[in-house]
């Protein structure tokens, strides 16, 4: 006899589609108010945080360990996402996901009390513990409730979400940290503070109206791999972000190279063991399109997340954007990230046919980024608007069609793993793309600096600076060489420059740019000829739920 995720009565049951596994349109779209509440509040922090940890750092001291608070949260948020997708598999989604909000609101509020930079970064840490169950979730149990050609349907208001916290996130993050206090509170606190109503909210809502009917299946926890998949990447993660501050030949880094290499070999046995209680089922991989998604999923990831790290610095150190002007001057690429999966979700829903989108985005995107990387300090805005659209056509074409193939790949009951390992490895390529993409760009933008400035000095226009400097001309041009690694720890004295001088600098940082945009179109490129490799998916026409409960029901009766 099926249990369910909560108890509710006959009526409940009746009215949620709980009996069946099969819900109506309006039955989703309620269940959805919830479900887009919790994957709102995890998207929202991504971009509110990066927008302010500037002013943050320099209030409690600590700007020259920020990153560590990145790398906190990034950490047990990556580790977390494909153990909530197992225990939901096991355990039933509802109160799992609710336990992920709660712990996420209260990392929240953990985050306002910090008095040091180390403070915040345990809190941080805290924080990721729940929201690598946010968007891993909300996919899954979407899955659960809807069939994978009929979700294509919703796919526009998940977009719409993302797009909203996107735009939303700089622009809020922007005005908290640019106000001394508010209501007696210091204005860059409520970036964590404004977490709380919309998780409260959130509870509130998925508590009332998500009504799961979960099969529950005897399995073994897999603690080993999940204690391994920690000591195997904790140090890859930590080496990711820190190794161009530590050098990634430095001792540090060679420490962390071999445990986390131990750490992932004792990650693959634990797996192999475990069989198909393995968190991360080695068996997926046998499955052509899940071992196709996956690896795609890598280098989309890292393709994605470096270019969208890359052009807000773009915005802000070549064409002198606010950090709140940058994040609106990202609209184009969001827009278009909604467009694309609006249009390929109606048509995978028409159609049925999924592989063909992420084809065609995985070429958008290289497209993109061989265009972006053709941009100088003089390019027009417009004209990166549109490169920044194409790119955003690509993304919306790969993302929502690659998780309707890997969810449509493995058995309903799994759905959740499918979901989080699909994810986690998107996770996995975009922390890696960050990180090499980053260390590039800064390796190279003093040189190119210093060529610039060469050319530069032959002209008139840069004479003139010479013989009549401004006091921040004065100081940059006493520095000489030196100048051209400092921009490296603080770019806002590029805008305090006469346009002569400052030219050459965002030229220079447009050049390393432009490198940047390359790698990432060649990573790209590898995405694309791996999803030449799809097979045809047939998308299931129930949803995962009904799909598990006609499977169980000979076996009941």
């Amino acid at each position: 006899m099926a249990t369910t995720d909560d108890t509710t009565d006959d009526t409940a049951s009746r009215a949620t589609g709980q009996g069946s596994g099969v819900y109506t349109h309006a039955q989703v779209l309620t269940i959805l108010s919830g479900l887009l509440l919790g994957m709102f509040l995890g998207a929202l922090d991504q971009t509110i945080v990066s927008t302010s940890i500037r002013t943050i750092a320099d209030d409690l001291d600590g700007l020259s360990v920020q990153a560590w608070v990145t790398t906190a949260y990034l950490i047990t948020s990556t580790i977390t996402t494909p153990i909530y997708g197992k225990l939901g598999d096991i355990y039933g989604r509802k109160k799992l996901f609710m336990f992920a909000i709660s712990v996420f609101v209260l990392g929240s509020v953990l985050c306002t009390f910090a008095t040091s930079m180390y403070e915040l970064a345990a809190f941080r840490a805290f924080q990721g513990l729940g929201a690598g169950g946010l968007f891993t979730l909300v996919l899954a149990i979407i899955g659960d409730i809807v069939s994978p050609r009929e979700r294509a349907k919703y796919t526009g208001y998940f977009m719409a979400t993302f797009g909203t916290s996107s735009v939303l996130g700089p622009v809020i993050g922007g005005f908290f940290a640019g106000r001394t206090d508010i209501l007696g509170v210091t204005g860059w606190r409520w970036v964590f503070l404004v977490n709380v109503p919309v998780g409260i909210a959130a509870l509130v809502v998925v508590s009332r109206t998500l009504h799961l009917d979960h099969q529950p299946r005897q399995a073994r926890i897999d603690w080993w791999g999940a204690s391994a998949l920690v000591v195997g990447l904790v140090p890859l993660l930590a080496v990711a972000e820190q190794g161009r501050e530590w050098g990634w030949g430095s001792g540090r880094s060679l420490l962390c190279y071999v445990v986390g290499a131990l750490g992932i070999t004792a990650f693959v046995l634990a797996e192999k063991a475990m069989g198909d209680d393995a968190l991360i089922p080695l068996r997926l991989f046998r499955i052509r399109a899940a071992a196709v998604t996956i690896t795609a999923s890598i280098a989309i990831g890292a393709a994605m997340f470096g270019g969208i790290l890359i052009l807000p610095l773009y915005m802000q150190v070549v064409h002198g954007a606010s950090p709140t002007e940058a994040g609106l001057l990202m609209l184009p690429m969001v827009l278009g990230l909604m467009a694309g999966a609006l249009v390929s979700g109606q048509l995978i829903s028409r159609t049925g046919k999924t592989r063909i989108f992420p084809r065609v985005g995985s070429a958008l995107i290289v497209v993109a980024l061989l265009l972006l990387s053709t941009t100088s300090a003089d390019t027009s805005l417009v004209v990166v608007d549109l490169f920044m659209l194409v790119l955003g056509l690509g993304l919306g074409n790969c993302m929502q069609p690659l998780l309707l193939i890997m969810q449509s790949a493995v058995p309903p009951s799994e759905i959740g793993v499918a979901t989080s390992s699909a994810t986690f490895f998107r996770q996995i390529g975009g922390t890696i793309g960050v990180a090499v993409f980053l260390s590039v760009l800064f390796s190279t933008v003093g040189p190119h600096i210093a060529d610039e400035i060469d050319k530069a000095s032959t002209t008139g226009s840069f004479q003139a600076v010479v013989d009549d400097p401004n006091p921040t001309d004065q100081m940059i041009l006493e520095a000489g060489g030196a100048a051209s690694g400092q921009v490296q720890d603080d770019s806002s004295f590029i805008e305090k420059l006469s346009p002569a001088l400052a030219h050459p600098f965002k030229q220079g940082f447009a050049s390393s740019m432009d490198l940047v945009f390359l790698m990432g179109a060649g990573v790209g490129l590898v995405a694309f000829l791996l999803l030449l490799l799809m097979p045809s998916v047939e998308l299931r026409a129930t949803s995962a739920a009904a799909a598990v409960r006609a499977t169980a029901a000979p076996e009941t009766s």
